[in-house]
């Protein structure tokens, strides 16, 4: 697998061209394609082009349970542009029960490992029963999105999840993604326009101030490398 994963991306090298990207990854037939939404601007800018040519490729979104309002409100906009339907995917109510009842409704805040618990027990089992059907992940993640991301490829064989993953955007540049997101009059965030720029849960979540990190407002109290789990590895 890691031997036609660096095939793959020898082919595309540094390419940025989503219609070249997609057409490749289409060509290349690599089995059933899903795209997993978490409604921020990079992940607006592959949605639009998804739907927009009608690409054969699922989408869905995890719903954590404690999304901003905000979140929703860019969900139900891009479903209505699109016409197109948008999976939305929920962690286990009894593993939210137990978790709730062994740490209470904020103790992410108490530990590194009580979040990454929260985070495990939201987003990941969600994600790992939402990736079973599929070969192909496609994500939105940028190379200079943080330095846990700066090595990242296009293609990579996440041993987590058991798929390849196909992250188009990872040479886009921020401005790059504003710029499609204007000429297609792409749904966004509202809190975009107040600080926001990576956003995930509510309680988790912060405004970033000028020349900050653009996850430094996620788990603000931590000193970590700012990943939930789902992106941990590229490999």
């Amino acid at each position: 697998m890691l031997e036609r994963v660096q095939s793959l991306n020898n082919a595309v090298a540094q390419s940025k061209d989503l219609s070249d990207l997609f057409a490749f990854v289409a060509e290349a037939n690599l089995g059933k394609t899903c795209f997993s939404s978490s409604l921020g601007q990079e992940d607006q800018v592959l949605t639009d082009y998804i739907f927009r040519y009608d690409l054969d490729i699922d989408v869905f979104t995890l719903d954590t349970g404690r999304l901003f309002q905000e979140t929703y409100d860019v969900l139900s906009s891009t479903q209505k542009k699109y016409g197109k339907s948008i999976q939305s995917y929920f962690p286990n109510n009894e593993e939210v029960e137990g978790l709730v009842s062994k740490q209470g409704i904020n103790g992410f805040y108490d530990s590194v490992q009580n979040r990454k618990d929260c985070c495990s027990v939201r987003k990941i089992n969600p994600l790992r029963r939402a990736l079973q059907p599929y070969s192909v992940w496609v994500t939105g993640l940028r190379s200079e999105q943080s330095a846990n991301r700066s090595d990242f490829t296009v293609f990579a064989y996440d041993s987590q999840f058991d798929v390849i993953k196909f992250n188009p955007l990872l040479h886009w540049t921020y401005q790059e993604v504003l710029d499609y997101l204007e000429s297609f009059n792409v749904p966004q965030n509202n809190l975009h326009q107040q600080g926001y720029v990576s956003i995930g849960c509510a309680p988790c979540t912060r405004a970033i101030t000028q020349g900050e990190d653009p996850r430094a407002g996620r788990w603000w109290w931590e000193s970590s490398h700012k990943e939930c789990g789902l992106h941990k590895t590229n490999n």
